[in-house]
């Protein structure tokens, strides 16, 4: 969500922290600040509005921190925007997460005397810090005395003027320390300093890393317990500058749907040996996986629908009882749950709050983990058993497309994988949805050459208020995706269900204004489908369909429809899809939304 950047060293920070900054505008944010040391003060910079028309020049210096904020507690306002001060205006923190206990804390901290500019939660953590600073603690001190006050996930970056020190805390929230030339830097996301540090560290929860400006900038770790901790080894960033710029494309999303193609050859690169799956990062994980007796798939949003397709998979592959759940549900009654049981956690960034808090409730609970993330090192995937990158590459749109194809990807080779393992289907069989699988980026390009027929179902559609988005066995998962999509980004409602639940009420939504989108491309259950298109069309409904190159009797039925080569049932998720993204994306084009960055949105939720 919330954007946070910092930097210590030689360089100066008016040219580093909004370059910075805007690496990160893609997370959604509705203000931002600077705080910059200059002359031994903080020179404090606030705004609402985006970074896209920010036109003023920041204050020169070699220290400072800045901040994009996703409004939580309080009103968007430059008063409740980040940076916030101490009373003595010596400590400026900047905040990603929630602070639960901030009440109570404000009201303890009140009747010291300390007095509260702002509505946020964020507000007690200089004063905190302060309070203890008062005691005659030291600066690391007070910071660690603090952090430990604290409830909830957070990443802090503290900027103190009378040591000129920074540092940065975290607990659940992403923090990543960037190892350049120039400096040091800090940032919820490496893309955040891409231009500027070639390694990067990154912290642990309970881990507070200090950087001092004398002469060179280093950096110490210590523990919310207050001990140092062993120089940590920095890691190359496997970024590249291109992968965050648009690249002649009108969107982020676009380029990233376009994208795809190449993503899911990247991503079944070496994952595939004699035509059957290849899964190094589950070697050790092999007798794991022959026990598992019950599967739990925990995810969120675009995520959540991977785990559905993923459901559908691993059912008819293993044959094994597969449940999938919302992540901010789970924890929150009685799984039942044990040894035997495989807990995956899917998330495109690794750092999803919900997502983290019910994978360490599985571990808590004894249950085998793994992971299917984007970004390697993350905190989900360091914390479970095994983990796999989907190997996709940065995604800054904020809805997600490339990320699901190759989460879906990733999922189907682990379904193929482990009915190898466990003897649940036949080679024959795995062999032949490997080879449809191959087939896929052929397809995928095959599909953007008929663009402009999406374009124009698109453009005709745009009136529309609503929409339906319905299908069948795997072809439902799809139009859940479809439907969160065009909400996302256009601002429509649209609501995606299985066709056959349509007559159990939602029907009565159905007029000529009301447009049903169907999801028939998997070439399953095409009768009964067939039947859930006459009765909408009974009720003067438009239809618009995804349906499979050879299905011409559907196509008659349907107001208008886009054919997508024919493959494999279990494949046909990774090509129905992209039609749906391009008619959200045009709908959204068409109706001059802001699709990178819609409204209310954040890209990485790291908070409950």
């Amino acid at each position: 969500m919330c954007g946070i950047v910092g930097y210590c060293g030689n360089g100066n920070v008016s040219e580093f922290l909004p370059a910075c900054l805007k690496r990160l505008d893609y997370r959604g944010y509705d203000s931002f600040g600077f705080s910059v040391l200059s002359n031994g003060d903080h020179k404090i910079l606030k705004r609402v509005g985006k970074l896209d028309y920010f036109a003023e020049k920041i204050q020169s210096g070699n220290i400072g921190i800045a901040h994009t904020r996703w409004a939580t507690h309080g009103k968007v306002s430059e008063k409740n925007a980040h940076p916030h001060l101490s009373c003595d205006k010596r400590i400026a923190v900047v905040h990603n997460g929630i602070i639960e206990n901030h009440s109570s804390l404000r009201r303890a901290l009140e009747r010291k005397g300390h007095f509260f500019s702002s509505e946020t939660d964020t507000e007690v953590v200089p004063h905190l810090i302060e309070a203890f600073l008062c005691e005659g603690k030291g600066f690391r001190e007070a910071v660690t005395l603090a952090c430990n006050h604290l409830e909830g996930n957070f990443a802090l970056l503290i900027l103190d003027k009378k040591s000129n020190q920074l540092c940065g805390a975290k607990n659940g929230s992403p923090l990543v320390v960037g190892l350049g030339n120039e400096g040091i830097f800090f940032a919820s996301d490496p893309i955040g300093f891409i231009d500027y540090a070639g390694k990067a560290i990154f912290l642990g929860d309970g881990e507070i890393a200090f950087v001092k400006m004398e002469g060179n900038s280093e950096i110490e770790i210590f523990g919310f317990n207050g001990e140092k901790k062993a120089a940590k080894k920095a890691v190359k960033i496997n970024l590249r500058r291109w992968q965050a710029e648009k690249n002649g494309f009108k969107h982020f999303m676009l380029k990233e749907i376009f994208e795809q193609p190449e993503c899911i050859e990247s991503c079944t690169a070496g994952r595939i040996k004699n035509s059957l799956p290849v899964l190094e990062e589950l070697e050790g994980f092999n007798g794991k996986i022959k026990k598992t007796e019950r599967i739990v798939i925990v995810a969120c949003g675009t995520s959540l629908h991977a785990g559905m397709i993923a459901e559908f998979l691993i059912e008819k592959l293993w044959k094994v009882p597969v449940k999938v759940e919302c992540a901010s549900e789970f924890r929150y009654r009685c799984p039942v749950i044990g040894k035997n049981c495989l807990v995956v956690a899917i998330s495109q960034s690794g750092e999803t709050a919900d997502t983290l808090a019910a994978l360490r409730e599985a571990k808590r609970r004894g249950a085998q983990t793994m992971a299917i993330v984007n970004v390697e090192g993350s905190t989900i995937a360091r914390e479970s058993g095994a983990a796999i990158c989907t190997k996709a590459g940065p995604e800054i749109g904020v809805a997600s497309t490339k990320a699901f194809t190759t989460q879906i990807a990733v999922l189907l080779l682990f379904a193929l994988y482990g009915a190898v393992q466990r003897k649940t289907a036949s080679k024959e069989e795995i062999k032949l949805i490997v080879l449809e699988l191959k087939k896929v980026p052929v397809k995928m390009r095959e599909i953007f050459e008929k663009k402009n027929k999406i374009k124009f179902i698109a453009k005709v559609n745009s009136k529309y208020s609503n929409f339906l988005f319905l299908g069948r066995g795997i072809d439902y998962f799809v139009a859940l995706e479809g439907a969160l999509k065009l909400k996302e980004i256009s601002y429509v409602n649209a609501w995606g269900m299985p066709a056959a639940e349509m007559k159990h009420g939602t029907i009565a939504l159905i007029d000529k204004n009301f447009p049903a989108v169907f999801v028939g491309a998997s070439g399953a259950l095409l009768e009964k489908l067939r039947g859930n298109i006459q009765e909408v069309k009974a009720r003067s409904g438009k239809v618009i369909s995804i349906i499979n190159e050879c299905d011409s009797e559907t196509a008659k039925l349907c107001n208008e429809f886009f054919c997508i080569p024919k493959t494999h049932e279990l494949v046909s998720p990774l090509l129905s899809i992209i039609p749906l993204q391009l008619f959200a994306y045009y709908v959204a084009d068409e109706m001059g939304r802001e699709i990178d960055k819609p409204r209310n949105l954040a890209k990485s939720v790291t908070v409950e």
